[in-house]
């Protein structure tokens, strides 16, 4: 996959810079020495005082099966109440079936400065799916796809301590990016998805999750298959620096 000739800065950057948001994966387990070997190396990831704030519950085979059927009726009793009008939305309060239960709400507005990125990343999401603009059938369908992790043999779900507030997101989120980065390095394809953690009630029923930790997302994990939308690259903006007060 990568050129054995190649400096680690060399090997490095191309890791960083072919890694992608795989949105369909191939029916194909992952053996587990090479899952524990993945998990191992990313467990050197640096954190506040070497704490490790964060938790992960690794969801395979029966469990990833029921966890995916579960989400997936919750996903449908919300849309369900969503287009269902003023009655089915008062149902579903009332119910509370499909209500999201996360720890992190995962539905707020996006900031205006944030908004032009996200819609020319959406836009193109869509466009190599295929799927148009005012076609809400089938985005609420590609929607959907992630609580089937799409496709994916194993889903990973992370967990915060909420002790030490904004900063053990922190670690986690550089948690995550190892973990990506050395599923790459292993020819494995991940997805991190934030939608994993709009329930947590099917997630706490299945592991033994400790008081102070909260869901904050989930991660496909697997082998990509050869669809188009795995060869989507949104590419990067320059990056941001600030200037100097003053200049």
């Amino acid at each position: 996959m990568f050129d054995a000739s190649s400096t680690p800065s060399d090997t490095l950057s191309q890791l960083i810079r072919t890694r992608r948001s795989v949105r369909d994966f191939l029916p194909k387990d992952i053996p587990e020495a090479l899952l524990n070997q993945v998990m191992a190396d990313a467990n050197w990831s640096p954190s506040w005082s070497n704490t490790q704030p964060y938790r992960i519950a690794i969801a395979s085979g029966d469990v990833r099966d029921k966890l995916s059927r579960e989400l997936c009726a919750l996903f449908d009793l919300g849309m369900a109440a969503q287009h269902g009008g003023v009655l089915a939305k008062l149902r579903m309060l009332l119910t509370r079936r499909g209500l999201p239960d996360g720890d992190f709400s995962t539905q707020f507005p996006y900031p205006d400065d944030l908004q032009p990125q996200r819609r020319a990343t959406g836009a193109g999401l869509y466009e190599v799916l295929g799927i148009g603009r005012k076609d809400i059938s089938a985005r609420n369908r590609q929607m959907r796809r992630n609580f089937e992790f799409f496709g994916a043999p194993t889903a990973i779900f992370l967990f915060a301590h909420k002790g030490l507030h904004e900063f053990s997101v922190l670690d986690t989120g550089i948690f995550l990016n190892a973990l990506m980065l050395c599923a790459h390095a292993n020819g494995l394809a991940t997805c991190a998805q934030g939608a994993l953690a709009t329930w947590a009630g099917p997630i706490r029923a299945e592991f033994k999750i400790p008081a102070p930790y909260r869901l904050i997302c989930g991660l496909s994990i697997g082998y990509a298959s050869e669809a188009a939308v795995n060869n989507f690259n949104p590419g990067r903006s320059e990056l941001k620096m600030l200037q100097v007060e003053g200049h």
